[in-house]
């Protein structure tokens, strides 16, 4: 009953062109403020922290906190996402949204397969990614998402660079810069000679 029910809202949503590819927003590469949309109770909000505060320590990461199973989660989910993309006088847009829950059932998941959410994530002008169970879980909200990640945890990985990268990637390049430097100031002082 329920997979009839997720085939024929992905079959409407789809022909109302909620999952076309023109419509994705492209994730910032390196986001300064992100929104998780979740349980503040659950692993998924503590993966998604230890990966985060260990990639990106610069990060400012604000948790709004809803229900992710049960009557009515969808309700919260999808106004969690709408204050989050709505700025106002406590706190600035996010530079992305982070729709998250750890794995489950169909039922468990299920929340995340209404439409009230699908039409939230879709209205977002903030990029959402959709983090939503395991890899072999999919929900009307990974489709409608900009970014679907296999996992929390994933979703954590791919929404920042690697500070340890970062610092690689700059120690090279000062060294490149300096070995230029010192070449040109080499070349000059042959000239002068």
């Amino acid at each position: 009953m329920l997979q009839a029910r997720l085939e024929a809202l992905k079959k409407n949503l789809e022909a109302e062109g909620l999952f076309a590819p023109e419509h994705k927003k492209a994730l910032p590469r390196f986001p300064r403020r992100i929104a998780v949309v979740t349980s503040p109770s659950g692993a998924a909000i503590r993966d998604i922290l230890n990966i985060l505060r260990r990639r990106a320590p610069w990060l400012q990461v604000l948790i709004s906190p809803v229900r992710v199973q049960g009557t009515g989660a969808a309700q919260e989910i999808a106004v969690a996402i709408h204050e989050l993309d709505s700025p106002n006088e406590f706190f600035a847009r996010p530079d992305l949204i982070v729709v998250a829950r750890g794995g489950g059932s169909i039922e468990d998941l299920w929340q995340f397969n209404e439409e009230i959410v699908a039409r939230a994530v879709a209205a977002a002008e903030v990029p959402v990614v959709s983090a939503i169970g395991h890899q072999i879980d999919f929900t009307i909200c990974d489709f409608v998402a900009d970014l679907r990640a296999p996992t929390p945890s994933a979703a954590a990985e791919l929404i920042v660079p690697d500070v340890a990268d970062l610092r690689r990637h700059i120690d090279a390049s000062a060294r490149v810069i300096g070995r230029e430097l010192a070449n040109c100031l080499r070349d000059a002082q042959q000239r002068l000679d």
